[in-house]
């Protein structure tokens, strides 16, 4: 009995691992067999999603399915280095079909009424369009198909590059459209520039006889007017001057009289002709010695009425000279002070007429054919935001040897006196003007994709249009291709429209 149950032990310890292998086995075998349904399934999942999207089927190409009755036409739009073009792929059943079979006509109807028909031919084993599929590929189609006597059609819409926006909203964005048409498009050299005084309105203002000041009334950047007083000199000159101009003054009146007594006693036959002419002659020249004392004074700018007010007593008023404004003008230079004793030709003030400046125009050799005097030019500054129009007043006939420039100049207006005197400027000369059909604005253009496009508005509808451009002057672009005139376009802000655009995730959709 004890060696049968030894037995049986040894018997359970030998079948136990195989007992644990089958089961392990057939466990094993079981979560294969799942994988492999969930596997299977997963692809059938899989490829649904891939077919359709939507109410968008695709087909074995990747392009949009139409189906009916088991005639199937899938249309893609083919542009891998060629312009896009139309292939379609027809079916019965899901075999494909001979394109000689079938006959297919495509319209797009675009914003704007704007209809492209589209007619097919056969090319390998697909239709090809008859015209290039202009972008955006945005538009509602309407697909007519003939096979084996039956006409099939389908309708349906493909959007890219769109924003809807009400006119509220345009308002409050800022965004300013415009009508596309004709525009004179100026070609234009730039050159650089540097404002400068104007030389012709610039004075050194000397005292014209030595003294001591007195007084300063007017420092460096101040305003004058003509003939206002800016300065006193205490001058001991002044005072010979005006002791000999009322000397001659005097001596003129005492041979006045004794003239008028000569020529009457000679009138009555009392004196003689001889002593009647001396006196005529002293006169004279007491009259010519006075007008010489005057126009000393006069040439030191003493006007007539001080000279009038003139008086012989010997007070300080005769040492007492004004030195005054020759020109309505800014002090831009200040070399005097209180109590300085200076000479006749000391160069006490510098007084400019900022009214006008001049801009000193660099010329490059290079651009001496384009550059002629009398052209009219633009002046501008970056950093301050000024504009203004002049003319080209000098062009030099030298070329400077280290520069290789000439020199040219621009008078400028300055009432403002913004256009300040050493500010860097650059100055622009229209080279050429020419009308051009089309042109936008430059704010106007945008990036999208690999396109330069405006936003052309079609009610609240605004949508991207690619463009083929031309020149540019800085304002305007030349439309060479892609915006007809009329059309109403989006002129400036139309980056708010791009960015809506980014924020739809707007997609290309072939």
């Amino acid at each position: 009995m004890w060696d049968k149950k030894i037995y049986h032990t040894a018997y359970f310890k030998k079948i136990l691992p195989i007992g644990i292998a089958v089961l392990v086995g057939i466990v094993l075998a079981v979560i294969i067999l799942r994988m492999e349904k969930t596997t299977v399934s997963d692809s059938h999942d899989d490829a649904a999603a891939e077919h359709k999207e939507g109410n968008r089927v695709k087909g074995p190409h990747g392009g949009r399915l139409l189906s009916e009755d088991g005639f199937q036409v899938e249309i893609t739009i083919y542009e891998r280095g060629v312009p896009p073009q139309f292939r379609v792929y027809t079916f019965d059943r899901g075999k494909l079909l001979n394109p000689d079979e079938v006959k297919l006509t495509i319209e797009l109807h675009r914003l704007g009424g704007r209809v492209d028909v589209i007619n097919f031919q056969r090319e390998g084993d697909y239709l090809r369009g008859d015209k290039v599929v202009e972008e955006p590929h945005s538009f509602d189609v309407k697909a007519s198909s003939e096979w084996k006597g039956k006409t099939y059609r389908w309708e349906y819409s493909q959007v890219e590059g769109r924003v809807e926006l009400t006119p509220e909203a345009v308002h409050s964005a800022g965004i300013v459209i415009e009508t596309a048409g004709p525009v004179l498009m100026k070609t234009t050299l730039e050159l650089p520039g540097e404002v400068k005084l104007n030389a012709d309105k610039v004075v050194h203002i000397v005292p014209r006889l030595s003294g001591v000041v007195t007084a300063v009334y007017k420092n460096q950047g101040d305003t004058v007017n003509h003939g206002e007083v800016i300065a006193v000199l205490d001058s001991r000159e002044l005072a010979e001057l005006k002791s000999t101009y009322i000397a001659s003054t005097n001596r003129v009146e005492l041979a006045r009289a004794t003239f008028d007594r000569k020529e009457r006693l000679w009138k009555e036959k009392i004196s003689s002709e001889k002593d009647y002419l001396a006196s005529k002659q002293a006169l004279t020249e007491e009259e010519i010695n006075l007008q010489a004392a005057r126009q000393k004074l006069l040439a030191l700018g003493i006007s007539q009425t001080d000279l009038d007010a003139v008086s012989d007593k010997t007070d300080r008023s005769l040492t007492r000279y004004e030195v005054r404004a020759l020109y309505d003008g800014v002090i831009i230079e200040k070399h005097i002070t209180v109590g300085e004793s200076i000479k006749e030709d000391a160069n006490i003030f510098v007084l400019a007429d900022l009214s006008t400046v001049w801009v000193d125009v660099t010329v490059y050799a290079k651009d001496l054919n384009v550059v002629k005097t009398g052209q009219t030019v633009t002046v501008k500054s970056e950093a301050l935001g000024l504009k203004a129009d002049g003319t080209l007043t000098y062009l030099g006939p030298l070329v400077g040897e280290q520069t290789r420039t000439a020199q040219g100049r621009v008078v400028v207006p300055n009432t403002e006196g913004q256009w300040r005197p050493g500010l860097f400027v650059t100055v622009e000369i229209v080279q050429e003007e020419v009308s051009v059909p089309v042109a936008v604005s430059v704010d106007a253009i945008q990036t999208y994709r690999d396109w330069s496009v405006v936003f052309v508005q079609y009610g609240n509808l605004f949508e991207v249009r690619p463009l083929e451009l031309g020149r540019n002057d800085g304002r305007w672009v030349e439309v060479l291709h892609g915006l007809s005139p009329g059309e109403r376009y989006v002129a400036h802000n139309s980056f708010i429209l791009k960015a809506d655009l980014g924020k739809a995730g707007a997609t290309h959709d072939h």
